[in-house]
């Protein structure tokens, strides 16, 4: 439905609202949605073409009144308005009411001067003066919305730096009494030195300290072991790659420590899961553990990943948060140059002899590059997306992966990541990401034959693309 052809002046604000509801009214409403738009649409039709009419303003406020009326036929769908679409077309017919109705008395004061000859140098100096109060008045706005980022950063993204130490100190207590146990145990067990890695070594963790990576590599004999890229699999997956077993007609089976969990010619990664989890989770004493470290440590069973929960001592932490957990996750892995393989069946299912790619470290390393080259705020800018993303109901189904890739993308056209950029960045960020929640694809910087964003239900798309869709007037919303 489109309003053309007599409209006056007055009519353009509240039009081009209605038009860009109407156009992206699928992503955001759905089809049930849209049909109820169309609705409230008709009735703003008639709001207009009363109050055009109107010559002063209590005539437009008494048509007013008889056309709201008429927007009660959006109740008709309470699932939708329970997403609180009432509320933001209400809320974008006011505004433009308001314009409206300002724009008819300017009409009426132009014509008036418009009947008195002035000289035309006067009148362009009308116009430039329009245009500096006008730049005026949006830079407060601007600055307004870069102040509210630097605040929503230090109060809600930003974790402190004594958050950050006990946690990774707590997390290497963990990973010491883990490899002297195995080391014990196992002592023929080919492994490399265990270590920290993740969001929290990596300064990019967000809202609070609750989780770690325990990384685990796997040392494999390079005569023996090949790992095949997937795109040169049958599963054509370019993030399941394979481990074969090589040279068997010269080194016979048993002749790597890592034969015994071989599965049809190839090391499986959910063989190796299924160890550990038998080694550690269920065999080591974690009550003495408990005891030694001062803190409540429990394996988390019953699921495909490697996990331990540790609460805090009350000496560790603050008093307010005596209750919150640790989650240390295990990652077996192998390493090959810049290649990184983990052991997570749960993202390689139903291929569970299938390692997975991670491109976490490719991210983070070329964010960082880009930041240390210009002085950026790229960093600081996934920051403050995570935050949001974790801190907003409609927006958690969006992990850090597509976030950072956002800003890998973006970085490739935009040059300027200065600090004092930072709110035309986020803002940017958000309208991009809504280009590509209505593509259904947001590919990955250095994989571009993969979707980040394939794991999203058409619900969870249409949650997150109302919320955006919001937040580009408004982005103090997504800032609460």
């Amino acid at each position: 439905m489109n309003f053309q052809g007599s409209r006056r002046r007055g009519e353009d604000g509240i039009a081009m609202v209605i038009d860009f509801l109407l156009s992206n009214a699928r992503l955001v409403l759905g089809v049930g949605g849209a049909a109820m738009l169309g609705i409230a649409t008709l009735a703003v039709k008639r709001l207009i073409e009363r109050a055009g009419r109107a010559a002063d303003d209590e005539k437009v406020e008494q048509k007013m009144a008889e056309s709201w009326e008429e927007l009660s036929l959006v109740s008709a769908s309470p699932t939708m308005i329970r997403k609180g679409i009432e509320g933001m077309v209400m809320k974008h017919v006011a505004k433009a009411t308001k314009q409206q109705k300002a724009d008819l008395c300017q009409q009426l004061q132009m014509s008036s001067l418009e009947e008195q000859p002035k000289p035309e140098s006067k009148s362009k100096r009308l116009q430039l003066s329009v245009l500096s109060l006008q730049s005026v008045e949006n830079r407060p706005v601007l600055n307004c919305i870069q102040e509210r980022l630097q605040q929503y950063y230090h109060t809600r993204a930003a974790l402190s730096p004594h958050e950050v130490r006990t946690a990774q100190s707590l997390a290497l207590d963990i990973c010491t009494e883990i490899q002297g146990f195995l080391h014990g145990r196992h002592p023929d067990m080919p492994l490399g030195e265990m270590s920290l890695g993740g969001s929290l070594l990596d300064d990019l963790q967000v809202v609070t300290a609750d989780h770690a990576c325990l990384l685990v590599p796997l040392q494999l004999e390079a005569s023996l072991w090949r790992l095949i890229p997937g795109e040169e699999t049958l599963l054509t997956h370019p993030l399941h790659w394979m481990v074969q077993r090589v040279n068997l007609e010269y080194f016979p089976r048993g002749r790597s420590y890592w034969d015994r969990y071989l599965v049809g010619g190839y090391l499986s990664a959910e063989a190796v899961v299924n160890m550990f989890s038998k080694s550690i989770m269920e065999t080591v004493n974690w009550p003495s553990i408990s005891s030694t470290l001062d803190c409540i440590v429990r394996p988390v069973l019953g699921g495909p990943n490697l996990r331990l929960e540790i609460k805090h001592g009350s000496e560790n932490i603050g008093a307010e948060s005596s209750d919150q957990s640790l989650f240390i996750s295990m990652l077996p892995l192998l390493r090959e140059g810049d290649v990184v393989l983990t052991a997570q069946p749960e993202l390689t299912s139903p291929w569970f002899n299938a390692w997975h790619l991670s491109l976490y470290p490719w991210e983070t390393q070329r964010l960082a590059q880009l930041d240390s080259a210009d002085d950026g705020c790229r960093r600081h800018t996934l920051q403050i997306l995570k935050a949001v993303c974790r801190l907003n109901p409609a927006l958690r189904p969006l992990e850090a992966a597509p976030l950072a890739n956002l800003i890998l993308h973006l970085s490739d056209s935009e040059g300027n990541w200065s600090e004092s950029s930072l709110h035309i960045r986020f803002q940017q960020c958000v309208t991009e990401l809504i280009g590509y929640l209505e593509q259904g694809a947001l590919h990955s910087y250095f994989k571009p034959a993969v979707n980040l964003l394939s794991g999203l239900s058409e619900d969870q798309v249409d949650q997150m693309g109302f919320m955006l869709y919001c937040a580009v007037s408004e982005p103090e919303i997504l800032l609460i």
